[in-house]
């Protein structure tokens, strides 16, 4: 039975900085690790890729059970070579039909692998571990200092420590003799002097961030022909943890107040009711909120924060940081998402949602964040549909008004309105939703050809998927030439998207008003 189902051993190789030509995916009711499009010409083309392809080991080690976080990283670990067996659609279905032993299946093919200078992922006790990494250590300085030296190796680049004491603060975070420091509070200083790293130490005052590497893990990196930096960085030393809390609507709501600060932009949870369903689920008075339901919260405004914790209507998750965590991560200038991504490890978002292994992308499918406050005539745009054809698109884009400054495009396809998705709701709900919106505006659009691609892939258009968007308080600089007026030549009615209502109110309304900047929940 087994011998007509034959694997296949890629080896794709791709030059530095530049991406394999292919996404690797779950999907939602299909089993297994996917291979989807597969760009013409690229390394991945030319290695024998295609698509619906089913990945079975990577590097030699067997991954289809696995959790896809985990096979993305180590694809990414692999460097610029990466050697894939892979099992054809047809023949993986049959194979599951069937109840083949897929970890069985094609040890042969392992044979020419294994000549490879590739190495495969070290394991322990039968499981996958992590490839040799840079670490993240965080020094609280003590009476005595942080109780290190620093020294210079002649031929090699970069600063190491020496002379840690046994009981000191930089014992005590995780460092180790002869680590090489990369970065100082995020910024790399390999190629710093003696004198420089010490003042950016003594700088630091109190507390200090190092990005540090030890011998293994040069020399992984250095084969592998990857850069040492913070992003591919183990945080498993990091004392101070981001909360994950599920929370239970109860019959008053969740049973806390969410108020944006003006200052920061940060989202921060207030008057967290005693015994409520917040309270329960370990929320605290000024807790710092960083994603909602695995969707990170940075750079959205209020209402699009509220209306996405409002989107879940039994329950909602919570990412939290306090005061004290916060800082610690801005100090390593990264976000505390990462330590939920990387060490709790979780599977990604939702399982039909795409995970990335380009670098680089030749075609832009990013959705953008388009956030405007009201001119004079609106919001400077035209809310259009066609009958018997789904989606909304947006046209009649003002020339240099509020829309058009916040970067809405003719023919952009609208996907969320104020952070919740309404490419189900009919026309007169979403003008009803933007009319409702007061002086400012919060819209997820994406071109025509990013629409069209997402919904041949089957994949959910969300807002993490769109660069972050830096917002102001003042209202951003516009001409207006002319008003325009609704068109009504279309064969549904459109209606020019533009509300009167204000969003000025009480800084401590129910949760029936979401564009105010503190809002019970």
């Amino acid at each position: 039975m087994t011998c007509v189902l034959q694997p296949r051993e890629c080896k794709v190789t791709k030059k530095p900085q530049k991406s394999y030509g292919f996404y690797l995916r779950i999907e939602k009711d299909t089993a297994g690790h996917l291979i989807r499009n597969v760009e013409k010409n690229s390394p991945a083309e030319k290695a024998g890729l295609k698509d619906g392809d089913r990945v079975l080991r990577v590097n030699g080690v067997f991954v289809d059970k696995e959790e896809h976080a985990q096979v993305v990283e180590i694809v990414k670990s692999s460097g610029n070579s990466v050697v894939l067996l892979v099992l054809d659609d047809a023949s993986y279905q049959k194979a599951e039909k069937e109840g083949v032993n897929l970890e069985e299946l094609g040890q042969k093919a392992l044979t020419g692998q294994q000549q490879e200078k590739q190495s495969p992922p070290p394991m322990a006790n039968g499981a996958i571990t992590a490839v040799p990494q840079p670490r993240l250590c965080y020094l609280v300085k003590e009476e005595k200092g942080y109780g290190f030296s620093l020294k210079t190796t002649e031929g090699q680049k970069g600063l190491f420590i020496v002379e840690l004491s046994s009981q000191g603060a930089a014992a005590k975070a995780g460092v180790q003799n002869n680590d090489r420091l990369i970065e100082i509070n995020g910024n790399n200083v390999e190629n710093y002097t003696h004198e420089e790293v010490v003042e950016e130490v003594k700088k630091s005052e109190n507390h200090v961030m190092f990005l540090l590497s030890n011998e293994e893990t040069d020399r992984y990196y250095t084969s592998q022909k990857m850069v040492l930096s913070k992003e591919n960085a183990s945080l498993r030393l990091l004392p101070l943890k981001p909360r994950l809390s599920e929370i239970h609507k109860g019959k008053n709501g969740y049973g806390f107040y969410l108020r944006m600060e003006q200052n920061t932009g940060d989202h921060v949870i207030k008057d967290v009711d005693s015994g409520s369903p917040a309270a329960k689920a370990g929320l605290k008075d000024n807790d710092i909120l960083v994603a909602v339901n695995g969707e990170q919260v940075d750079g959205l405004d209020h209402e699009s924060v509220v209306g996405k914790i409002k989107q879940s209507e039994a329950k909602t998750t919570l990412l939290v940081v306090d005061k004290e965590t916060d800082a610690m991560y801005k100090l390593a200038q990264i976000s505390p998402f990462s330590y939920y991504y990387k060490v709790q490890n979780p599977t990604p978002a939702k399982m039909e949602e795409r995970v990335e292994l380009h670098t680089e992308q030749k075609v832009n499918h990013k959705p953008r964040i388009c956030k405007m406050v009201k001119g004079p005539s609106g919001f400077g745009f035209s809310l259009n549909m066609i009958k018997n054809k789904p989606g909304l698109f947006i046209n009649e884009v003002q020339n240099h008004g509020p829309a058009d400054t916040a970067g809405v495009e003719n023919n952009d396809f609208l996907v969320e309105v104020n952070g919740l998705n309404v490419m189900n709701e009919s026309y007169d709900q979403v003008v009803a939703r933007i009319q409702d919106s007061g002086d400012r505006l919060t819209l997820l659009v994406c071109s025509k050809d990013a629409y069209k691609y997402f919904q041949s892939q089957n994949i959910p258009i969300k807002a993490s998927m769109a660069d972050p968007v830096h917002d102001t308080s003042e209202p951003p600089a516009y001409t207006e030439n002319h008003p325009t007026v609704p068109e009504i030549n279309s064969p549904e009615p459109r209606e020019r998207a533009s509300s009167s209502s204000s969003s000025q109110s009480a800084a401590s309304t129910r949760a029936d008003s979401d564009n105010n900047d503190d809002t019970k929940l």
